[in-house]
């Protein structure tokens, strides 16, 4: 139960870590992978983001609806499906997007001490398969949540 145990550790540390960084923009640890998302591909589908970040869409909706009031984000009904919303990055948004970058990048710097390039490159091709097994385990035990996997530009 090592592997469980410091992922866990790593995971509620991080989260504190980019909290308190990330504080500067309105913005928590929750919530920067939607905002990066949305920034570097305006107009992309509410929907797809459950695909692309593994979550139910509840979370979905709550973080895109604090985003929106922050003023991170706009909607708009998309024309093909009105159930369904294009995301917008706001001016405020797009102006703090790469400061957040950087954010992301540091704590990326600080996990990652003392790993050597080839083993920080081993260590994500392993987190990412380990990733994908619990998915897709989790895929077999709940057929009702349809999970893809599909790669987002790098978050």
């Amino acid at each position: 139960m090592r592997v469980l145990k410091w992922l866990s550790v790593a995971d509620r540390f991080y989260k504190i870590y980019l909290d308190k960084r990330l504080a500067l923009f309105g913005i928590n640890s929750s919530q920067y992978m939607f905002l990066i998302k949305i920034c570097d591909s305006p107009g992309i589908l509410q929907d797809s983001l459950m695909d692309i970040f593994y979550v139910h869409p509840s979370n979905i909706v709550r973080t895109i609806a604090a985003l929106e009031k922050q003023g991170m984000l706009t909607r708009s009904p998309n024309d093909r499906d009105r159930r369904t919303w294009k995301l917008y990055p706001t001016d405020l948004a797009l102006s703090v997007s790469e400061e957040i970058r950087i954010v992301c990048e540091n704590t990326e710097e600080i996990l990652l001490q003392g790993i050597g390039e080839a083993e920080k490159t081993l260590f994500l091709e392993l987190l990412m398969q380990a990733g994908k097994n619990i998915t897709e385990e989790l895929h077999i035990k709940r057929k009702e949540e349809e999970f893809h996997d599909r790669e987002s530009s790098g978050i």
